[in-house]
């Protein structure tokens, strides 16, 4: 397992919360995905899915990713 903490601007409420948590858990390989306001902490399966995926579902949700 990999784990990833990924910074998101644009979350201001639970509803931000749990909108990107239903994203990055869509995703084939993810584990685990800790969503709070402004930061997510995943651990997924890199053969099934990149940290690069997980950050193009939470620009698909509507949140910018910093860094």
């Amino acid at each position: 397992m990999t784990e990833a903490i990924i910074s998101i601007e644009g979350m201001s409420c639970q509803h931000c919360v749990m909108r990107v948590k239903k994203a990055i858990e869509g995703l084939k390989g993810i584990n685990k995905a800790d969503v709070q306001i402004g930061q997510a902490k995943v651990k997924f399966d890199e053969s099934l899915t990149g940290k690069k995926e997980i950050e193009e579902a939470i620009v698909k949700a509507g949140y910018k990713v910093k860094g």
